[in-house]
C-alpha cells in the first residue's frame, strides 16, 4: 500500500521521503529517499523532523495489530498498537507542523472495522476510531493546515496472503459479494483517495471512506 501510495505521488512531481523503523528494508520510488522513524520513540520522530526539515505533507501508515479475545490481550500490545495509530501520528503533529507550510496536510489512516467492529478486534476498531477523532481534532488545533483520515475497507494487498491461497480467494470472494461495490479494494483504489486528501485544498477534519460500501454491508 505504501509503495503504491509514494510511487503515485512521486509522478505527480512529489518528492517522497519513506520512512520506518527500518529504512534499509523499505523500497523508496526513483528519487525518493529512506528515513528512520519509530512512532514509538519521540526521539527519532524529532530527530527525523529536524533532519528533513519543512515538509508539505504526512501520510501515517503505521499500523500494529493486537487482535485477540480481549480475555487473553496483552497489554504492552495494546500500547503499541495505540502508539502506531494515536500517540504516534500526536508526535508527528508535534514535532512537524509547526515547520509544515499553512496549506500543508497530514493524512491518517482508520479502517472498515472502526465502522464494523467484529470479535476479537476490540483493539484494532478503538485505534481505527481513535485515528479518525485525531484527525478531526488535530483539523482544528492546526488549521489551517489540512487534516483527514482514510478509512479502507478490505483490500488486496497481501495482507491475507497468510491464509494461504484458497483461503485468501475464499475470504475475498466472500467479501467481494457482502459488498455493495461488488468487489474488494485495490492498493490503487486507496492510493487514489490519499491524492485527493493531499491535493484537494477544501477537504480537511473528515474521513475518507474508500471500502466499497463496506461499512454498510
Amino acid at each position: 500500500m505504501g509503495h503504491e501510495i509514494a510511487g503515485r505521488a512521486a509522478g505527480e512531481g512529489a518528492e517522497v521521503v519513506m520512512a520506518g523503523r527500518r529504512p534499509e528494508a523499505i523500497t523508496a520510488p526513483d528519487g525518493g529517499r529512506t528515513i528512520a522513524v519509530d512512532l514509538a520513540d519521540e526521539s527519532s520522530i524529532a530527530r527525523a523532523a529536524q533532519e528533513l526539515g519543512p515538509v508539505d505533507g504526512l501520510v501515517v501508515l503505521a499500523a500494529d495489530h493486537a487482535n485477540g479475545p480481549v480475555t487473553t490481550l496483552d497489554a504492552d500490545r495494546v500500547r503499541r498498537a495505540l502508539d502506531a495509530k494515536v500517540v504516534g501520528p500526536v508526535l508527528l503533529a508535534k514535532h512537524f507542523a509547526p515547520a509544515m507550510p499553512q496549506d500543508g496536510v497530514i493524512v491518517l489512516f482508520s479502517g472498515v472495522v472502526s465502522s464494523r467492529p467484529g470479535p476479537e478486534l476490540v483493539v484494532m476498531a478503538t485505534a481505527n476510531r481513535a485515528a479518525e477523532g485525531l484527525a478531526d481534532a488535530l483539523a482544528i488545533e492546526l488549521a489551517p493546515i489540512r487534516v483527514v483520515s482514510v478509512s479502507p475497507g478490505i483490500v488486496d494487498s497481501g495482507s491475507w496472503d497468510g491464509l494461504g491461497a484458497e483461503g485468501k480467494q475464499r475470504f475475498l470472494e466472500a467479501t467481494a459479494a457482502s459488498y455493495p461495490a461488488g468487489r474488494v479494494g485495490s492498493p490503487g483504489d486507496v492510493a487514489q483517495v490519499v491524492l485527493l486528501a493531499l491535493t484537494n485544498p477544501f477537504l480537511t477534519g473528515t474521513t475518507l471512506h474508500v471500502d466499497g460500501g463496506g461499512r454498510l454491508a
